[in-house]
């Protein structure tokens, strides 16, 4: 059975007991601030457990959102447009664009996090589905990958949009930011997500919406805050 280290054991000792979730996210936010030990800047996330069951299509949850101080990273932006889109996308912010990287992908090259693509090259781009596809990189329209207006999307993108989508066991995580951020910073963006994650509550869900949110960093142990916190916010 693996074990942990002494700071990691530090660390967990912070953390209330497991049966008493803290009613102040901005309280558990700190917690997660002063429990992370690693030597890098580590990335706050939050993982929230919803009552839905991923296998039935009415019950699957996505979406988009802006966080408000993004998350921190740097993130690569390749456009795959043609004509005048590729000059927008590059005025925009994008770091790569052309139609030239379809082919570019094809022979392995993958040095970007986020795909956009105009709907005039998805016929080509549907070819990609199986390499970008288990990455998580293929264009869709649902999260706003996949349009015309290719400088509001990079510029959406590198403000801090992320894309969440639930996983087969019914859980939904996603990256706010990082150790170094302000716990002001930090309770903004988990408030824009979890706002996000309650209104794209399916219409088929029964029972209890959201029934556990967690958040911890990279390397630390994972301080729950009360759902009810967010239940109420659901039922409205």
């Amino acid at each position: 059975m693996p074990r942990h280290g002494k700071k990691y054991q530090k660390a967990v000792a912070l953390a209330p007991r497991r049966e008493a979730p803290l009613a102040d996210h901005a309280e558990a936010l700190r917690l997660v601030k002063e429990a992370a030990f690693a030597k890098f800047d580590e990335s706050v996330e939050v993982a929230v457990r919803l009552g839905v069951d991923p296998r039935h299509a009415d019950q699957v949850v996505r979406g988009t959102v802006v966080l408000p101080h993004g998350t921190g990273k740097s993130v690569r932006v390749l456009v795959l447009a043609q004509g005048e889109k590729v000059r927008e996308a590059l005025d925009a912010g994008a770091d790569y664009a052309g139609p030239e990287y379809i082919q570019k992908i094809k022979d392995g090259w993958l040095d970007f996090d986020v795909c956009v693509a105009t709907p005039d090259l998805m016929g080509q781009v549907g070819q990609l589905g199986k390499i970008l596809g288990p990455r998580g990189l293929m264009p869709s329209p649902k999260a706003g990958t996949v349009t015309f207006d290719v400088a509001k999307a990079v510029r959406e993108i590198k403000a801090g949009k992320i894309e969440f989508r639930v996983d087969k066991t019914g859980n939904v995580h996603a990256p706010i930011g990082r150790v170094s951020f302000d716990v002001e910073k930090l309770q903004e963006n988990l408030e824009a997500f979890m706002d996000t994650v309650v209104r794209a509550k399916p219409s088929a869900a029964k029972g209890t919406y959201i029934r556990s949110v967690t958040v911890s960093s990279t390397m630390g142990p994972g301080f729950r805050i009360d759902p009810n916190l967010y239940r109420r916010v659901a039922a409205r």
